[in-house]
């Protein structure tokens, strides 16, 4: 467990991280191409013959949403100092994605503008897990962002056990500002989602978390709707000096760790000194844990420690692996930011973990996974938002052109192209 190896070692670190992209799936994709294709011809008859059979909830068209007694039930019964951090938290995510709100732009000049146009989807779904668990962080981390793009139709869709929603999930939503909150789960919520059914509208994005069936029906819909990702296992990846505390650093392992056990959880210091007292802190805390199985089998599959010669070697093997998370556990943090080129999320110096940003801080934690941070960012306001561009010629400015456009048509063989620029000043 935790083999210490040397940066040198990174690309075949890389192979067997993206390794755990894998895993056959194809018994349990046959399963969401038949609920696909039901809830698609079939409508609100599939859907409520799934939700009957895998949550006990005989769903129809006037029961399937949350009403207003269940919502104001829901608060009675969430304690109140949860609800204090949850409406702090939205206020911090809401600050922080408000500044990434874009303004249309035009360029003016001779007869003639350009511009581009910054507009919010109509319908925005969101999916949150249900059963026991609540994951209400997640619930202000989709709805959020959709929320500052200005999206008016926000709508949550969460498996119901026997008809009752989870009470933080329906706080969460209704904090966060969802506009309506559907009973119904797995492939079939994002069946209804992505092609409308007589009781659900149809979205133009899906968003969330899932399970299996979930992740790939969103991933089978895709083209058809918007989604926000193909989430891969959680990882975290810490860039270490002689100054960074064990402690922490093992710490901030095992809450990647005790995820599942396909999480990956490295290290990367200049210290070998360091690289051996995090790992015996490691197995230390690891033990007191209630996830201690879990935790374990994670470390063992792709817990690694890497030794690196300097600080550039080591933030170089950050940006080849380009983590979903990022911790930089030096002297200095802020010196090292600029040579970032890959990471998802960036927590700087010892009193920034992980978990604050999964939380509290504002930043969204629905990050990019499995070395996607090479080409794609955090879920954001402009995942909400689509761009359309604004063209205008005078009559005087595209005259001075149009025989320009003529040729280019005339050179791709589109003849009727070509006409349509020169029909207005010819015959």
């Amino acid at each position: 467990m935790l083999p210490v190896l040397s940066a040198k070692e990174t690309d075949s670190i890389k192979k067997r991280l993206m390794e755990r992209a894998n895993t056959d799936y194809s018994g349990q994709q046959k399963i969401v191409d038949e609920v696909l294709e039901n809830v698609r011809e079939k409508g609100d008859q599939a859907l409520f013959s799934y939700i009957a059979r895998f949550d006990g909830f005989e769903a129809n068209a006037n029961n399937l949403m949350v009403t207003e007694e269940e919502i104001n039930r829901a608060f009675g019964s969430v304690d109140s100092s949860l609800l204090t951090v949850m409406r702090e938290a939205a206020e911090n995510i809401e600050e922080f994605h408000n500044r990434q709100r874009r303004e249309n732009w035009f360029i003016e000049k001779d007869g003639k503008y350009l511009g581009q146009l910054y507009l919010p989807v109509e319908y925005a779904g969101v999916y949150v897990p249900g059963g026991k668990a609540a994951y209400p962080s997640s619930v202000l981390m989709n709805i959020i962002p959709a929320k500052c793009a200005g999206v008016t139709n926000i709508f949550v869709a969460t498996p119901a056990q026997g008809g009752k929603v989870n009470p933080v999930t329906i706080a969460a939503a209704k904090i966060a500002g969802a506009h309506k909150i559907f009973k119904m789960g797995g492939a079939q919520a994002i069946a209804a989602f992505a092609y409308g059914t007589e009781s659900v509208p149809r979205m133009d994005k899906i968003t969330g978390p899932g399970n299996i069936y979930v992740a790939l029906a969103k991933k089978s819909v895709y083209g058809q709707v918007g989604i926000d990702m193909i989430a891969g296992p959680s990882e975290v990846l810490v860039i270490a000096d002689d100054h960074a505390n064990e402690r922490y650093i093992a710490a901030d392992f095992l809450s990647q760790a005790e995820h599942d056990e396909l999480a990956a959880c490295m290290l990367v210091t200049v210290s070998r000194e360091k690289a051996e007292a995090v790992r015996t802190e490691i197995i230390r805390q690891a033990e007191l844990l209630p996830k201690k199985d879990i935790v374990l089998k994670s470390l063992e599959n792709y817990g690694t420690i890497i030794v690196a010669e300097t600080l550039d070697e080591a933030v170089e093997t950050a940006n080849r692996i380009a983590p979903e998370h990022l911790e930089i556990c030096t002297e200095d943090p802020q010196a090292l930011l600029p040579k970032i080129r890959n990471a998802g999320s960036i927590f700087l110096g010892e009193y920034s973990p992980e978990p604050l940003g999964d939380y509290f801080a504002g930043t969204n934690h629905v990050l990019p996974t499995n070395g996607t941070a090479r080409f794609s960012s955090p879920l954001n306001v402009d995942d909400f938002q689509k761009k359309s561009s604004v063209i205008y010629y005078s009559k005087e400015e595209f005259e001075k052109v149009f025989r320009k456009v003529e040729a280019f048509a005339q050179a791709e063989g589109l003849d009727a192209h070509a006409q349509s620029a020169a029909i207005r000043f010819e015959g």
